[in-house]
């Protein structure tokens, strides 16, 4: 058990807060609201706090090189510059009308990986049951050409991680698993699907991202209420709790990397739960004693 303590520092109120990342060159953290259909950036020193809104669920979203974002929607992989018009570059799946796209990262190529799922909302935002393994894993390139990753199916794609031996590692919410692949650069597909860390008893995994050491740090959803800091052989090393029911995603970020940002939910709670958790759905931060790698850049 780690002793960090987390603190509330946004009460942003998200639906469902996903996909942190931290723009070193503005010094500011980026995420989404997936429901809420927003784009938020915060500078975490001063408080100055911005919101963009999208024109569709909002899934996940990285940094491009040339300063502006891409930005995973419902089924579209957009570039947008902060503030300006939605591009897209790429549908994902678009014979697929009752898939959603999930989590985005930026891959350590430069190209964006993106995972889909069976659509859990509704047309009135409420949650839908999620019964099959609907969802695969992509990669989006420069140019905007699609190509799948692999054959194998996910109920629910979360955690998108590169540890340093090149190996990558992945979750399926619905499995209670994350699993490690090798990555064959050739023929530009992942391969050699092992069980990484399954069978944690709290909560299920969300969103992860990778500390200096090779460690990833796993947000655990739905009552798990903690990050799981899983070392590179997928043995659990600690549990950081946190104030809030369902943490969705983290990144390190502040000046040195070495604080560490957690987004969470709000969808499904009943009113009660929110009466008497009102920062369900804010942004938390903590001081894990360890520094993160930063983020790479789409392009």
């Amino acid at each position: 058990m780690h002793k960090t303590q987390a603190t509330l520092i946004l009460d942003a109120r998200d639906v469902v807060g996903e996909s942190m990342v931290w723009d070193e060159r503005r010094s500011r953290l980026v995420w989404v609201d997936i429901i809420g259909r927003r784009i938020h950036l915060l500078d975490p020193v001063s408080g100055a706090h911005e919101t963009w809104p999208t024109p569709d669920l909002v899934t996940s979203i990285g940094l491009r090189q040339d300063g502006g974002a891409i930005v995973g929607l419902r089924k579209e992989i957009a570039l947008w510059d902060f503030g300006g018009p939605f591009r897209t570059i790429a549908t994902i799946e678009p014979d697929r009308p009752d898939t959603r796209l999930n989590e985005g990262v930026v891959a350590p190529d430069g190209s964006f990986w993106v995972g889909t799922m069976a659509n859990n909302i509704g047309p009135d935002d409420a949650p839908v049951a999620v019964t099959g393994d609907e969802g695969r894993l992509y990669r989006v390139d420069a140019k905007g050409a699609v190509t799948a990753l692999s054959d194998d199916r996910f109920g629910i794609t979360n955690t998108m991680a590169w540890l340093p031996d090149g190996r990558f590692v992945t979750a399926d919410t619905m499995k209670n698993a994350l699993y490690s692949y090798r990555w064959e650069r050739k023929a530009s597909r992942l391969a050699e699907r092992l069980p990484f860390f399954t069978g944690f008893e709290r909560g299920l995994p969300d969103g992860s991202c990778l500390d200096a050491q090779g460690y990833v740090w796993n947000c655990r959803v739905v009552g798990g209420s903690c990050l799981a800091r899983i070392g590179p052989d997928g043995r659990l090393d600690g549990i950081d709790e946190l104030p809030c029911s369902w943490p969705t995603s983290c990144a390190f970020g502040g000046a040195g990397l070495d604080t560490l940002f957690v987004t969470s939910a709000r969808f499904t709670m009943s009113a009660g739960h929110l009466a008497a958790n009102p920062s369900e759905g804010g942004l938390f931060a903590l001081k894990p004693g360890v520094r993160g790698v930063p983020a790479n850049r789409f392009g």
